[in-house]
């Protein structure tokens, strides 16, 4: 399975934001923790959008194989 951009950006933007919430919680700095939460909120959206995207055109591409049998 190949990922797409937003699927990585996804991941990765999720990844700072539990580090910014694990830095925010060893500092007690809630804003930082509230920062973290939204980056890793924001990661999910962005992932799961590109997940989308990767199924829609799979599913084309069967489709177009389909036609061609």
């Amino acid at each position: 399975m190949r990922y797409n951009r937003d699927e990585v950006e996804g991941k990765v933007e999720q990844a700072k934001g539990k580090l910014k919430k694990a830095a925010g919680e060893l500092t007690d700095d809630p804003d930082l923790q509230d920062e973290g939460a939204a980056d890793e909120a924001e990661g999910d959206a962005q992932e799961q959008f590109g997940r989308g995207k990767r199924k829609v055109g799979e599913t084309v591409e069967n489709i177009g194989k389909a036609i061609k049998r």
